[in-house]
């Protein structure tokens, strides 16, 4: 698809609209990937998620590539950190930002390791969202500005992106969103995050109640929850989400802040993250319940926490894995391998 055909949505009804236009999966890909999955030279399913994943790359791709692929950081600050909901002061978003330009966190190594470019985008640095407990994170305007920017990021030419994110106070907001969406109660929601604990955590939880109290009954759509309860960088993954639709570009999802992005755009329409995958289960304590909530597997358990995207980069090693195999392998008759003999093997 022409990228530049669905630019610029100026009104949060434009971004809304485009649940419409999503592209699917190309069933005729994805056999074709099965078929030769079954060819190569292993006993028919014998190498599991990886050969569920190459299937996968297929129907989207029309192809099994995983040559070119950019990890996406996207940070902004939150206003609900005038709370106290973060074990870290405010200012450690833009100090880890520049972290990340000067190459010393732990996903600029990850990214060095998985062959993957690195982009860092920082949203409006010089100015945190409203407090969602007392009023609107940000105006309709600056949404859109935020999706845009985000949809923006996302390069047609990709074979595949992974999603991170950078925002003290953005487990908040998830938690926020993720209570509003689903209901139970706050505590349901809210985990640790940077480390709070004690008094600090049952601060956290009452301002995730206050705020989903405050906006009750008032969004009328998810982005305009999102809009409410978010934050900037929160914003510009789901417009990167939609981008790679778009564009056809499968997506590796992070953790708990990127999947509650994720469960906004799953209301909003019910096939959106088709192609998206999850690269872990963080150990954020509500991830696993919100993995149950949108239908998503996790590629990884590593007992993560960090954000940065970190999970999904450990996950894309394992998508290369899998497209090496899919790739190099021989097929029986290539290697002149008995198929039959090999099925017998398998039964005994």
């Amino acid at each position: 698809m022409d990228m530049k055909k669905i630019h610029k949505k100026n009104h949060m009804n434009d971004w809304v609209s485009l649940a419409n236009h999503l592209p699917s999966a190309c069933d005729e890909a994805r056999g074709k990937a099965m078929h030769r999955q079954n060819q190569l030279t292993k006993p028919s399913g014998s190498l599991g998620d990886l050969e569920d994943w190459t299937v996968f790359l297929a129907g989207w791709q029309r192809r099994v590539r995983c040559d070119s692929c950019t990890i996406h950081v996207y940070a902004g600050r939150h206003g609900v950190n005038c709370h106290g909901v973060s074990a870290y002061p405010d200012v450690v978003t833009q100090q880890m930002v520049v972290n990340f330009e000067n190459g010393g966190a732990a996903i600029n190594q990850l990214a060095q390791w998985g062959d993957a470019a690195l982009r860092v985008h920082g949203l409006w640095l010089n100015e945190a969202t409203a407090d969602f407990v007392t009023g609107d994170a940000m105006t309709q305007e600056r949404f859109c500005e935020a999706m845009q920017k985000g949809f923006d990021s996302v390069s047609p030419d990709d074979d595949v992106i992974a999603l991170g994110e950078m925002g003290i106070g953005n487990s908040t907001s998830s938690a926020a969103v993720c209570h509003a969406l689903y209901g139970g109660d706050a505590k349901d929601w809210v985990g640790r995050g940077t480390g709070v604990e004690g008094d600090a955590l049952h601060n956290k939880i009452e301002m995730v109640a206050r705020g989903v109290q405050h906006h009750k009954g008032q969004w009328d759509s998810p982005f305009d929850l999102l809009r409410r309860m978010g934050g900037y960088e929160m914003v510009a993954m789901a417009g990167a989400i939609i981008a790679a639709r778009m564009a056809r570009v499968p997506v590796i999802l992070d953790g708990f802040i990127c999947c509650a992005v994720a469960a906004v755009l799953q209301r909003w329409s019910s096939d959106a993250l088709d192609h998206c995958l999850v690269g872990h289960q963080s150990a954020e304590k509500s991830h696993a319940t919100l993995l149950d909530k949108i239908g998503k597997k996790p590629m990884l358990n590593l007992n993560m926490a960090l954000g940065e995207g970190s999970g999904a980069a450990c996950a894309l090693g394992l998508l290369k894995a899998a497209v090496a195999c899919y790739q190099g392998m021989a097929s029986f008759d290539k290697a002149q391998v008995d198929e039959a003999t090999e099925k017998r093997q398998e039964q005994l």
